[in-house]
């Protein structure tokens, strides 16, 4: 690897932030408080370099055997933090830990922005360790990018969005956060940005071509389950209660709530997963419904939706009461003509024969009672859809 560690050093813009919070489904408020307080001001130091702390105590985790002696013999290595004082300058050391072991090396470095670890390189995204250093010679963007996507593996993504900000401090500082006052200082961040204008951002959300009125939207949502499950609670946070549990599945429950989520908030119609969702999200208030909505009696809503007059459940009541009507005629007619064809079928209708005509009534009564039933707690379920918004 160049050991200059100088390449494009592209700076961070105001555009990144917004796009780069959408990832996890937070605005440029909860993105610029974390870089107020947890970034080193800027990803690069005055040469150009990104911003890089050698860390000799991890440098010896990373080594064994004769290159950990090697290590320890120039100085570079040692069992215990704080043993030595910092240089001003750490890179001739990290240049010097190259030269027995690159990757150990890089791996004992804390990096750019936001001073992330080398070894957390696979929970940042990136295959190798140098992968990751590349990255972060070449763009600021892949700072903030990478320390998003250790907040989604440390799965505090959540606290962020919730701004529980003593968790957040926490994870990215250790238990000694409260001796400096992190989670206050997220929570001031935060308070600050808000007052603030955002800046104007637009997903680049590719154009898709117009589907006819009555084509079928999308059935599969193509997102990672995490991503999913992301979206599921914060609709469910927002009032869409049709998306139903929390399961990371987009099935035919998260489908409908997105797509009334897309209708109530001006996006286009469908259900995908997609930058200008979760930025809509993470922006959106509580759903209001009208009062006309959520006071409708079962008699209005009767009117308004004629499946939940007519629903599957009631379907499913004329489908056995048919079968019983089919075993009725079965007993009076058909099994009559059989017996001069066979007498196989005589002790069935015998048996029929013998029991008593107020059971068959009660039978009857039974079915007809619970069909009711049913269809009363169809008609019921319905209601509850559409004084919720689940159903329109």
């Amino acid at each position: 690897m160049d050991t200059t560690f100088k390449g494009a050093a592209k700076r961070i813009t105001d555009r990144d932030i917004p796009r780069i919070g959408a990832l996890i489904g937070v605005g440029e408020d909860e993105v610029h408080a974390f870089m107020d307080v947890e970034a080193a001001g800027s990803g690069f130091d005055r040469y150009g370099r990104p911003k890089m702390l050698f860390e000799p105590h991890v440098f010896y985790r990373n080594l064994s055997g004769a290159k950990r002696a090697a290590a320890m013999k120039a100085g570079l290595a040692y069992a215990k933090w704080g043993a030595k004082p910092y240089p001003k300058d750490s890179y001739p050391r990290l240049v010097a830990a190259m030269a027995i072991e690159e990757a150990a090396a890089l791996k004992s470095a804390s990096w750019g922005l936001t001073q992330i670890l080398g070894e957390n390189f696979k929970a940042a995204g990136f295959p190798s360790v140098q992968a990751m250093v590349q990255a972060f010679i070449d763009d600021e963007a892949a700072h903030l990018e990478a320390t998003v996507k250790l907040l989604v593996a440390w799965k505090v993504d959540d606290d962020l969005r919730a701004h529980r900000w003593p968790v957040v401090a926490e994870t990215w500082n250790g238990p000694g956060y409260k001796k400096n006052r992190y989670d206050s200082k997220l929570a001031t961040a935060y308070a600050k940005w808000q007052r603030l204008k955002d800046t104007p951002y637009s997903p680049d959300v590719p154009a898709k071509p117009a589907k006819p009125a009555e084509a079928a939207a999308p059935a599969v949502l193509a997102v990672d389950k995490e991503t999913i499950a992301r979206v599921q609670q914060q609709l469910k946070d927002l009032g869409y209660t049709e998306v139903g549990g929390i399961d990371g599945k987009g099935g035919t429950m998260t489908a409908p709530a997105i797509r009334a989520f897309r209708a109530e908030n001006g996006l286009p119609h469908g259900d995908g997963i997609d930058d200008a969702l979760l930025l809509a999200l993470q922006k959106a208030k509580p759903r209001v419904l009208a009062p006309a909505r959520t006071d409708a009696t079962p008699d209005v809503v009767r009117e308004k939706v004629p499946e939940v007059r007519t629903n599957w459940l009631t379907k499913v009541g004329a489908f056995f009461a048919s079968i019983a009507a089919l075993i009725g005629s079965f007993f009076d007619g058909i099994l009559g003509n059989l017996d001069q064809a066979s007498g196989v079928m005589q002790p069935v209708k015998d048996a029929a024969g013998d029991v008593p005509g107020w059971l068959w009534m009660l039978a009857i009564a039974g079915v007809a009672g619970g069909l009711f039933l049913v269809a009363r707690h169809g008609e019921k379920k319905g209601v509850e859809a559409f004084q919720s918004g689940a159903r329109r």
